[in-house]
């Protein structure tokens, strides 16, 4: 798992946001937003958002990226990158 994407993780799981997730499923890309519920060693648990019942499981390595959620700029986290 790169940097990046467990950065986008935790911030999920931290501040129980939902972000924005490209997948490969089915060797088909798919866009998916989620909240992260846990980690683990091999991949996470998450609810989307057209089913927060139940949880389920994702590899990491089907995850291509990882983005905020439209609307969500991440503002008094620090998982931003130094602009400078």
């Amino acid at each position: 798992m790169n940097n990046l994407l467990e950065r986008f993780l935790i911030y999920s799981l931290q501040h129980r946001r939902a972000i924005k997730v490209m997948l490969m499923l089915d060797e088909k890309p798919q866009s998916l937003n989620l909240s992260v519920q846990s980690m683990d060693e091999d991949g996470f648990y998450y609810l989307s958002a057209k089913n927060k019942q139940q949880a389920r499981y994702l590899r990491y390595d089907d995850v291509l990226a990882a983005a905020y959620k439209r609307g969500d700029s991440g503002e008094g986290t620090d998982i931003k990158e130094n602009k400078g």
